[in-house]
């Protein structure tokens, strides 16, 4: 596998080319900033390696033991990590429910210490129709760019791991030299 250098190498490098064809098939700068952003996120701190102790999981910081109990369910390089779409998907549903319970204990604090009236219905349904109605293109784009970065990540540890495999495999096999000698 690559080193976590390498595939940070391989984010910043492959940002370019990615933005640039972004912009040729949707002519939309302004989904330019959610891609871009997305995609070092995803390259840089949220892709696949947060299954094991990394230097993704080190940027985190001093909140990286939320990913604790990912690392404990999921193996590395599992389908539910390393898996096209699937990894993506299930970060960002992991991600959104810790985000979740933390928002619901600071509310409810909040509500506690202010007193002022709070509906989570409401509060749910607003965020639905805007995400719906006003951000849906933008919210695509993002996963696009969370999807792309993931993959960059993926996809060069299985062509590492491919090129180790056939290396040895070559080791193995004896040379027609050897043979034509005896």
């Amino acid at each position: 596998m690559p080193s976590g250098r390498t595939h940070d190498r391989i984010t910043y490098l492959s940002l370019l080319p990615l933005v640039i064809i972004i912009y040729l098939l949707t002519r939309r700068v302004e989904w330019l900033f959610w891609f871009s952003a997305a995609y070092l996120f995803s390259g840089l701190m949220f892709g696949p390696d947060l299954d094991i102790y990394s230097v993704q999981y080190k940027r985190w910081g001093i909140i990286r033991w939320i990913w604790l109990p990912y690392q404990s369910y999921f193996k590395h390089r599992s389908f539910f990590s390393h898996g096209f779409i699937v990894g993506t998907v299930v970060r960002v549903i992991y991600l959104f429910t810790i985000v979740l319970i933390v928002a619901i204990f600071a509310v409810a604090i909040a509500q506690l210490i202010w007193g002022f009236p709070w509906n989570w219905q409401n509060v749910a349904n607003h965020s639905f129709n805007l995400l719906k109605n006003r951000y849906f293109a933008e919210a695509i784009v993002t996963f696009i760019g969370l999807e792309l970065g993931a993959m960059s990540h993926s996809f060069s540890d299985y062509l590492v791991s491919y090129f180790k495999h056939f290396q040895k495999k070559q080791k193995k096999r004896p040379s027609i030299r050897k043979k034509i000698r005896k």
